[in-house]
């Protein structure tokens, strides 16, 4: 199923179990006066926006801040990998092969509830990886993968609102949340995914390198990103 969100507001009984963004952010768990090298996970049937969209938002950081990120796809092989839209995209590590990652991204995939999660390597690589880097974020139903990983167990997340309850049946050690917007808890940062996938880019930029530069990428992208308002893009759980 592809994944599409249109609704920023979270719903009347999320609102009262996650504080919203109030302009204050977590004290990051990464150091940026080095590169700040991002993972992206990538398989047959990732979707086209769950990976570009975020990717974009990270490889922009070149451009605002010293040093800034290194952005790159991590993959079984190096043979071409089809996206769910039909694009070709060559990756630029294997799971043996890929540097150490400070942040690692699972975009949704055609097959993250399914096979995905029976991929040995692939889930192997994810659990390891994630273990070891300062943040995991995944975009729609990426959560299932980070969840198989077992990095989600005792936080809350958020999927695609329409795998909620099939995400909370699976996995039971994660309190599943079911919200328009991305979750904050621990190293993780979970979102629906679809429209809203710049989301967690930007407040992650935002967390590490400051508001000036997440707004700096967003001015270059001719889009905006507010950190704290009414339209509460992200949740921070304590």
């Amino acid at each position: 199923m592809r994944c599409v969100v249109i609704a920023l507001l979270v719903c009347s009984a999320c609102a009262s179990t996650l504080p919203p963004t109030d302009g204050d952010l977590p004290t990051a768990r990464l150091e940026v006066d080095r590169v700040v090298h991002v993972g992206f996970v990538v398989v047959d049937g990732v979707y086209n926006t769950e990976l570009t969209a975020p990717y974009d938002v990270f490889h922009h950081t070149v451009f605002h801040a010293k040093p800034g990120m290194r952005v790159f796809t991590v993959a079984p092989s190096l043979e071409p990998i089809t996206t769910f839209e039909g694009l070709r995209l060559l990756p630029d590590y294997t799971f043996d092969t890929a540097p150490d990652v400070n942040v690692l991204v699972v975009p949704s995939a055609e097959h993250s509830m399914d096979t995905d999660l029976e991929d040995e390597a692939l889930i192997g690589y994810v659990r390891r990886t994630g273990e070891e880097s300062a943040y995991v974020v995944s975009l729609c139903d990426g959560a299932f993968v980070l969840a198989q990983a077992g990095l989600l167990d005792g936080l809350k997340a958020t999927t695609f609102p329409d795998d909620v309850d099939r995400m909370r049946e699976m996995f039971p050690a994660v309190d599943v949340v079911h919200s328009g917007q991305a979750i904050h808890h621990g190293k993780a940062i979970t979102s629906p995914g679809g429209f809203h996938s710049h989301v967690p880019a930007f407040y992650l930029c935002d967390l590490l390198y400051g508001t000036d530069v997440a707004n700096g990428v967003a001015h270059g992208m001719v889009t905006f990103w507010q950190r704290g308002s009414s339209h509460r893009p992200v949740r921070i759980v304590e």
